[in-house]
Formats: C-alpha cells, sequence, structure tokens
C-alpha cells in the first residue's frame, strides 16, 4: 500500500544561508535545458540553456545537461553555491531521482539526480542537490513571488512542449509520494480522444501542448509559414479561422481540467505559464469561455485563470527554492 506523503511547506528563501550564497538551478524540458545561479531573492545570474536533443540518445541529452552545469561552474559565484535544485519534465520519481519525461523518449527511470551530483562534485561543488517535477517547480515560484502569491490554494500549469502542473493547498506545496501531483497534462479530458505520448487517451497535453496546437492545425489544411504554435497564435489574432479553432481546441482541454482542479480540491486560480502562455488572450480567451461552461458548481465557479507572472524563470526560480524544503536541514 502506498503511503500517503504529508504536504510540504512552500519554500521561501533560507535566509540562514546568508545573502551571499546561491543555488544552482538547472530546468530540464522538452525543448530547452536552463540554467542559473538564484540568490536568496529570487534573482538569477550566470543564467544560460542549451537546445533539448530530445530525439538523441540518453547520453547526449545529459551532454547538454553537463554543458549548461559547465557555464555555470564558470561564473565567479560558483564558489558561492550551497545547493542545486534540478525541475524537470516528467513524469519524475523523486524518491530514487529518476525522471521519465514523455518529450525526451531516451530518457526512462534515468537516474539525473545522481549524475547532476557527479557534474556538481566534478566541477568542485560537492553540494546537495535535490529533483523536482518541472510543475512543481513553477508551482512553488509562481506562490513565492508569482502569480499565486497570497493565494492558500492553487493550480499552477506550464503548457509548453508538453504540459504540467503543481498544486498549493492550504498554502503547502503538495507533491505526493513521487513528486507527481498535480502532473495535470496527463489526465484524460477526452474519453475516446487520440492516443496519448504517455500511453492514455484524450489526455490534456494531447490536446492543447504547443506541439498538438500545431499538429492539429497542420491537419486541420493550415499552411502557415511557421510551423510552430507560435506560428498557429500568430495566425489566429490575424484571425484565421482553422488558427482561431486550434486555439479554441486547446482552451476547452486546459478549462475542462482547471474545472475538475477545482471541483475536485477547490483551488481558487489558476495560473498558465509556459510558451504557449506567450498567445496571450488567443488562449485565455478559449480558457475562460469555456471554463464558464465546466465550472458550475457554487465552490468551483469563481475560480480566475491568469498568466503565469514569472514567465520562463519560473522553471529556475522554482528550482532553486524547491532546495529549502525538499534538503534536510543541515545542523
Amino acid at each position: 500500500m502506498t503511503t500517503r506523503a504529508t504536504p510540504v511547506p512552500v519554500p521561501v528563501p533560507r535566509t540562514a544561508a546568508g545573502p551571499t550564497e546561491v543555488t544552482a538551478a538547472v530546468d530540464i524540458g522538452g525543448t530547452k535545458i536552463a540554467g542559473a545561479l538564484v540568490r536568496p531573492d529570487g534573482t538569477m545570474t550566470a543564467a544560460t540553456r542549451r537546445p533539448t536533443p530530445a530525439g538523441a540518445d540518453a547520453e547526449t541529452v545529459m551532454a547538454a545537461v553537463a554543458e549548461v552545469v559547465a557555464d555555470l561552474a564558470a561564473d565567479p559565484l560558483w564558489e558561492r553555491v550551497r545547493a542545486c535544485g534540478i525541475g524537470s519534465a516528467g513524469p519524475v520519481d523523486t524518491a530514487r531521482g529518476t525522471v521519465s519525461p514523455v518529450n525526451i523518449t531516451a530518457w526512462r527511470d534515468f537516474p539525473v539526480l545522481d549524475r547532476t551530483r557527479e557534474l556538481l562534485a566534478g566541477h568542485g561543488a560537492p553540494v546537495p542537490a535535490v529533483l523536482a517535477g518541472d510543475g512543481v517547480a513553477v508551482a512553488a515560484a509562481e506562490h513565492w513571488l508569482g502569480a499565486a502569491r497570497g493565494h492558500s490554494d492553487a493550480l499552477c500549469m506550464v503548457v509548453s512542449t508538453g504540459v504540467g502542473g503543481g498544486l498549493i493547498l492550504n498554502d503547502r506545496l503538495h507533491t505526493g509520494p513521487t513528486g507527481n501531483a498535480g502532473h495535470i497534462g496527463h489526465i484524460s479530458v477526452a474519453y475516446d480522444g487520440d492516443p496519448c505520448a504517455c500511453g492514455g487517451h484524450g489526455c490534456v497535453e494531447s490536446l492543447a501542448s504547443g506541439t498538438a496546437i500545431a499538429r492539429w492545425a497542420r491537419d486541420q489544411g493550415w499552411t502557415g509559414p511557421d510551423p510552430t504554435a507560435a506560428g498557429v497564435a500568430e495566425a489566429a489574432r490575424a484571425g484565421d479561422p482553422v488558427a482561431l479553432a486550434a486555439f479554441d481546441r486547446a482552451g476547452r482541454a486546459l478549462a475542462a481540467a482547471i474545472a475538475g482542479t477545482a471541483t475536485l480540491v477547490e483551488v481558487d486560480i489558476a495560473v498558465i505559464g509556459g510558451g504557449v502562455a506567450a498567445a496571450g488572450e488567443v488562449l485565455f480567451g478559449p480558457v475562460r469561455e469555456h471554463l464558464a461552461r465546466y465550472a458550475v458548481l457554487s465552490f468551483a465557479r469563481d475560480v480566475r485563470v491568469v498568466p503565469a507572472a514569472l514567465g520562463s524563470a519560473a522553471g529556475l526560480i522554482g528550482a532553486a527554492a524547491a532546495t529549502t524544503h525538499l534538503l534536510e536541514p543541515t545542523a
């Protein structure tokens, strides 16, 4: 029988670390692998990134992580690193330190935590390191410094190459036994929908991710010059009917998932970030319109949907913030 994990406090800066110490942060996604050094107030320096070689073998992907860590180690502040937080696309297994991202097919039960610890030690920083799902990291960041600040119960979503999420419940970050609580991208909102890369059917990610939006638009005959979701968004803003339909379809999927979450655990705000959220009202308009039809019970219908405040920095800030509650306090 699985033991239910006790929710842990939402991370706040650990003032005992001192103002001169920093946290190394690595954010691993299906499109990019980013890194930064994060100060105790959440500001970042030494930011760096590499494209994710998602179709390559496991070691090639890890080599990109190694390049990011090497960039950070070249910064003068590296000698002040006290810990490292790793945020990764999921599923993750924080107990074992492994990841199996849906959009990085070569990584299945990949020991990214141990491998990153080896990199840190190799660069003269044998510091503690922790692993968190990217959605959990974003939730921690947005509740600490972003759009969910001041809300006791929140759903934070990342809509990009994939769709992830994290939950704040009763002012506490709810991670679940393996760190995957709030992984909303693989909730099915269309029971007879198309197969998803995770093995399920009709998942939010298979309908609302940037990849899904662009693919559906092309399948419907859209032939814009930019074949990405950003290109579809631009066409939608210009009034292209297929592009508008692609975002309406995505918005409906997201609305169904948000309404279901609000009904289940009574969140009062849903924060949406990630590359697809950059579409603005092209995405948020349909989400809010469909949410009014799905979230109809008295305790769910007032849930607000807002853009994330921290943008692309949220994953890195959240990965750093995770170290404040996932590491055992030092004596």
